[in-house]
């Protein structure tokens, strides 16, 4: 945890939206922790006792330091409210279902506007800055010959891509660009990779459903594909290191824990830390071949079928060097993860 000078912490709030995802809990969790005051954004007012609940379960009491307001990516309503008198925001809220939808505009418009709502209000609040959630799906999906990628690349939107890629690459896209034409408001974005680590309830996002899948049998065989894996709890770090050092106005700064790993590997290491598990984790691996035929009828091959079996070398020297930043190793995430599935009973007795 940082000492923060005193000035830095005051009356004013931080506002967080998405605070029912993976993120989101941890985040109000950290704030409350170093002494802020958190605005929480929530789609229905019946969130609230969950998301005080997921806070509960990361060792803090919200109390009467945090306050709910409803408010949601589609809607006008009370994103003013929601950004009145806060010093910083940090947006994580942009659409991510476990299915792909109809129409890739079901996820790409509401990422997009959502955050372009967001910006509006903390704008017009005076808010200092805004602490943007996009990831490395922006970053990295229109695979380069060399496998190396930084802050200085982007992923093409208009690459055959899922629509939860191009949904990032947009809205960040259009964050700059509100930005860069109205002024009078700092973004700094964070551009984080597959986000694993400790739940705080029985919410599954994509990353750590993954690793319930890995470890409940579901999922024997799967397509080699290699990836990178960060610390939800250093994601968080992360945001606050970018709310805080005034280098960080301006900047992306890619969110990885260490060199990327496949799928299989994965599961090579969730068997050497729950050896009671090991029978169930993956035992095959599809071929790149394999994989390019399967992505022609099964959608949830198409991220994997993009990225060609490529390894990428994805740096963090960015946020190492500028903000301090030193994220848990991966292997020790990826067990944390399992560790918290075992304590949730989201796992079938071994």
């Amino acid at each position: 945890m940082n000492e923060l000078p005193s000035e830095l912490v005051d009356e004013a709030p931080v506002l967080v939206t998405g605070a029912t995802g993976h993120v989101g809990g941890h985040s109000i969790a950290r704030l409350l922790r170093e002494g802020y005051r958190v605005r929480v954004t929530v789609r229905d007012p019946g969130q609230e006792p969950e998301v005080r609940e997921r806070v509960r379960r990361a060792g803090v009491e919200a109390g009467e330091r945090a306050e709910f307001v409803a408010a949601e990516l589609t809607s006008d309503d009370n994103w003013d409210k929601a950004a009145a008198g806060a010093r910083f925001v940090w947006h994580h809220a942009s659409p991510f279902p476990f299915t792909p939808p109809a129409s890739d505009d079901e996820l790409i418009v509401p990422a997009r506007d959502g955050a372009l709502r967001v910006l509006a209000a903390a704008r017009g609040a005076g808010v200092e800055r805004v602490v943007l959630t996009s990831s490395y799906a922006a970053v990295g999906y229109s695979v380069k010959p060399d496998g190396h990628y930084d802050e200085s690349d982007w992923t093409d939107p208009a690459d055959d891509l899922p629509a939860y890629i191009r949904s990032k690459v947009v809205a960040e896209r259009a964050a700059w660009d509100y930005v860069a034409e109205h002024g009078g408001l700092e973004l700094a974005v964070v551009n984080p990779v597959g986000i694993f680590g400790p739940l705080l309830g029985t919410k599954l996002s994509a990353s750590t459903g993954l690793v319930k899948a890995f470890l409940d049998g579901s999922t024997p065989v799967v397509p080699r594909m290699y990836f990178g894996v960060v610390d939800v709890r250093d994601v968080v770090d992360l945001h606050f290191r970018a709310m805080l050092n005034p280098a960080a106005a301006g900047g992306r700064f890619i969110g990885v824990g260490g060199p990327s790993i496949s799928f299989f590997e994965m599961g090579r290491m969730l068997a050497r830390h729950l050896p009671r598990f090991a029978d169930r984790v993956p035992a095959a691996e599809l071929d790149d071949e394999q994989v390019r035929a399967g992505a022609r009828t099964d959608p949830a091959l198409r991220e994997a079928a993009a990225l060609r079996g490529q390894i990428p070398e994805i740096s963090n020297a960015k946020a190492s060097e500028l903000l301090g930043w030193r994220p848990r190793g991966v292997e020790q995430t990826i067990a944390e993860t399992a560790d918290s599935l075992v304590g949730l009973g989201l796992l079938p007795v071994a």
